[in-house]
């Protein structure tokens, strides 16, 4: 199972390596990797409580400085064998087959909600509205914290606690997403720069499980779904395993050198901004944008990083 996960070769190549039968390689893989899932799931990827989203969120401001984040959502494409009867269903429009897995990690590296098993013909957003992670959010099924105020802001006023995603998501309460890149001006290319620190973390998950467990990197020579979901899982919840009990803890930067070259922009002004319970999503992201031009709140090298030299928009 080891030398199948970390290397992802063939049922064919594994029969031949181990004197077996291809039927019984592929009997192993199938019942090991629902096993490896079942035990280790509620262990190393249990649903996160409230106390769990509190700490994540304050890992997040604390590595990436984003505050009251709870979460990384993406999706990723793994390469597959056309599975059998299923058309283009699976014919991604980078002219493979694929199968996506969409998931939710934490400021640590961790995976902290999967979903595998959606077409790989659909893009991240339409997978998004029709998978589960968003019906639990949607319906109040997750332990989100109540809503708290940011660390930095003056005004104490509670904001919700949110995921991020990139834009191939829908903006919403619980989930925010960067600004389009098509009216940008510095305010917005801060957010987006603040929010891409936090947003970057999945993508960071991603290829770390895909460089311990080859297989990952596909294409997966299995034409059963449900074992290639099996498959999947299983590298997910062994990332978390060898994560927790070898992983090296990310700690802050030193941002020394980078605030050597600090020069704010004079003329980014923080506007005065309040929400409450019922503020829309929109004004919700606005609110957090101007937090981060706030003098506590925002970083000494996000102007250098995030507004082109010589822009006064």
């Amino acid at each position: 199972m080891y030398k199948y996960l970390t290397t992802g070769g063939t049922f064919v190549a594994l029969s031949l390596y181990f004197a077996r039968g291809e039927s019984t390689v592929r009997k192993i893989i199938r019942e090991t990797t629902d096993i490896i899932w079942n035990i280790l799931k509620d262990i190393y990827m249990p649903v996160p409580t409230q106390d769990q989203f509190k700490h994540i969120a304050d890992r997040f401001e604390l590595l990436w400085n984003l505050a009251n984040c709870i979460g990384a959502l993406d999706g990723k494409h793994f390469r597959i064998e056309k599975f059998p009867h299923t058309g283009s269903e699976n014919f991604k429009y980078k002219h493979f087959h694929s199968t996506v897995l969409m998931a939710c990690c934490d400021a640590d590296g961790l995976f902290t909600i999967i979903e595998p098993g959606f077409a790989g013909r659909n893009s991240d957003g339409g997978i998004f509205k029709v998978c589960t992670m968003n019906y639990w959010m949607t319906h109040g099924s997750f332990n989100i914290p109540p809503p708290s105020s940011l660390r930095h802001d003056e005004s104490n006023t509670p904001f919700p606690y949110y995921f991020v995603g990139d834009a191939a998501f829908p903006l919403s309460r619980d989930l925010l997403r960067p600004y389009s890149s098509r009216s940008l001006d510095n305010t917005k290319r801060i957010f987006n720069y603040r929010l891409s620190r936090g947003r970057k973390s999945i993508e960071c998950v991603f290829g770390m499980a895909a460089e311990k467990f080859a297989v990952l990197n596909g294409p997966i020579r299995c034409r059963d779904p449900t074992t290639v979901n099996d498959i999947i899982k299983s590298a997910c919840i062994l990332h978390n395993f060898v994560r927790k009990r070898k992983g090296i803890e990310y700690r802050p930067h030193d941002t020394a050198q980078m605030n050597e070259t600090t020069e704010v922009p004079t003329n980014i002004r923080v506007r005065d901004m309040s929400i409450h319970e019922g503020s829309s999503a929109t004004t919700l992201r606005n609110y957090l944008a101007n937090y981060f031009l706030s003098p506590r709140a925002s970083l000494p090298w996000q102007w250098k990083f995030a507004v082109p030299e010589g822009n006064t928009e």
